[in-house]
């Protein structure tokens, strides 16, 4: 279901009529990525709580505006700023459920490195580099690395769980780096700014590397 993050991103981007337009290609491209992931973990759609299904429903809609409101509204504000704010008031949120369910015991050494490095490289340091990309692509092409989650889950498995790597794992692999190439690769004509405006603090490389780029042509 979070797979499906960029087509809600590309009927959202549709809906509000965003800069970052889409075309055959790219729909393709994403369609293409989605039956990947599709491939790769196979058709299992069976459930047993409709109420978790609605939740991530609501996770891969969150997902999918997120990126579009940074890029539109919070554009000149430093990411450092925007990501602890929405880490505090994430914490907040979930601090009454958390509590209550606190452990009797100290965890041990190896559970809370693992805590540790959930909460500073995959999601403080992810969600930095998430709004780099946004910066640099667009909103719409930043959420196609949703097609690589359950990519790599299955890579580490094999790696480091010794699970099966299958042939649906091949296909799957590789319709989701087919469709992630046509739904992020920008034409000729799309080759200018990107989405998001020229005063964003995360896009001073991308606007760097644009000047010049106009520079040699001309």
């Amino acid at each position: 279901m979070i797979a499906a993050v960029p087509l809600i991103a590309a009927v959202l981007q549709l809906l509000t009529r965003g800069d970052d337009r889409l075309d055959r290609r790219r729909l393709t491209g994403l369609l293409v990525g989605f039956v990947g992931v599709a491939v790769l973990v196979g058709l299992n759609v069976s459930f047993r709580d409709l109420g978790a299904v609605v939740e991530v429903g609501l996770v891969a809609v969150g997902y999918a505006a997120g990126p579009i409101i940074v890029a539109r509204r919070l554009p000149s504000l430093p990411a450092v700023g925007v990501v602890a704010a929405s880490l505090v008031l994430t914490a907040l949120l979930y601090a009454p459920v958390g509590i209550s369910q606190l452990p009797r015991a100290i965890p041990s050494g190896r559970v809370l490195l693992a805590v540790l490095t959930l909460g500073v490289v995959c999601t403080a340091l992810a969600f930095l580099l998430f709004f780099a990309l946004i910066s640099e692509v667009g909103p719409v092409r930043a959420t196609v690395i949703t097609y690589f989650n359950p990519a790599i889950a299955l890579l580490l498995g094999v790696l480091l769980l010794q699970e099966p790597f299958t042939v649906g794992s091949v296909v799957g692999f590789s319709l989701i780096l087919v469709g992630s190439v046509l739904a992020t690769r920008r034409t000729s004509a799309l080759a200018g700014p990107a989405a998001v405006p020229s005063s964003s603090s995360w896009g001073v490389a991308a606007r760097y590397r644009r000047a010049r780029q106009r520079r040699s042509q001309g």
